[in-house]
């Protein structure tokens, strides 16, 4: 049997195996992967993002509980997290401590976590993140979680990646509408103001719902989501019945569960409205071009890296070092012969 074939008989042993294979980039996880590709689609992808200390890791896992143990009358799902921690600049290591938070998953059949280090990728997330989610997505798994690094302003990969984003805010973080500003309007879909117990939480909202009032073109004109942008990026249109989401705010207290199982209505009622708008099969399209130009980028830099003898790059970067010629001019230079 073949680490694919293991993978979709539900082998937690050949999971773990390939999701290393992916990290590591080998023959074996590539090939892998290519065969499972037809098996994927169908999984609902969440991402998690927001300033450290804001509750991502605990918020996650509760909802993971939740969908293990939903209100009565829903099936449970099947869940994978996806936990991104950052990589030191300086050692290369990462912690990868977010599971420790998650201990109460551990033992259950239908949860598996996999933290994974950035690897000193930017915007949030690793490289490999997206092909994680395939393979997980192709093994069944109905929900993938995905929590990323906690970087702050420039966490935008995730919007490319994942059906529903959630941005965490929590109260005491400093201002609310530095933290605000920096582009989260146009990558949540959900916003969550978590640790609401605390003194504070009413100024946090109130502040999102205020920057939503100026900011959501709802008030203004009828929009959709933009197809070629990756981001949540709304254009208008001529159809004055057009539904348009605008960003729902939950209150939730992670560490009691509080306020969890509206914010697992809230993620299922903005699914099903990119279903029902064809926002959804839009994500989904867009996030695969992403992927296929990350591809192209990589290979393509690979050929040309080959094409070129290294004395000649050495060369030219020397001239480059003693400002003879400019980074265009180096760039022109190297690609000639390519």
């Amino acid at each position: 049997m073949t680490l694919a074939e293991s993978i979709l008989a539900h082998d937690r042993l050949a999971l773990s195996r390939l999701l290393t294979q992916i990290e590591n980039n080998t023959e074996e996880g590539r090939m892998a992967l290519n065969e499972l590709f037809p098996y994927t689609g169908r999984a609902a992808l969440v991402g998690v993002t927001g300033a450290p200390g804001t509750g991502k890791s605990s918020l996650v896992n509760h909802l993971a509980r939740y969908y293990r143990h939903p209100a009565q009358g829903e099936a449970a799902r099947r869940v994978a997290i996806i936990a991104v921690d950052p990589s030191s600049p300086f050692t290369g290591g990462a912690i990868l401590g977010d599971r420790i938070r998650m201990r109460d998953l551990s033992g259950d059949p239908g949860v598996f976590i996999r933290s994974m280090a950035t690897r000193g990728s930017l915007g949030g997330l690793a490289r490999a993140t997206s092909a994680l989610t395939q393979i997980f997505d192709a093994a069944n798994f109905e929900v993938i979680l995905i929590e990323t690094v906690g970087a702050g302003q420039a966490e935008v990969d995730i919007a490319r990646l994942a059906h529903t984003t959630i941005v965490v805010e929590a109260p005491g973080m400093g201002d609310e509408i530095q933290a605000i500003k920096a582009g989260i309007l146009e990558i949540a879909d959900i916003l969550v103001v978590n640790k609401a117990d605390r003194p504070g939480a009413e100024n946090t909202e109130r502040a999102l719902r205020s920057m939503l009032e100026i900011g959501h073109p709802k008030s203004r004109h009828h929009f959709r989501e933009n197809p070629s942008s990756p981001f949540r990026q709304l254009i208008p249109t001529s159809n004055e019945e057009q539904e348009i989401w605008v960003p729902p705010i939950q209150r939730t207290v992670s560490t009691e569960g509080t306020g969890i199982q509206k914010l697992a209505r809230l993620i299922e009622q903005h699914q099903e409205y990119l279903r029902r708008s064809g926002g959804w099969q839009q994500r989904e399209q867009a996030r695969l071009k992403v992927e296929l130009h990350a591809y192209l980028e990589e290979t393509l830099m690979a050929h040309w890296r080959t094409s070129i003898s290294e004395t000649f790059y050495q060369e030219i970067l020397q001239e480059l070092f003693e400002r003879k010629l400019s980074p265009q001019e180096a760039v022109e230079r190297l690609t000639q012969s390519f």
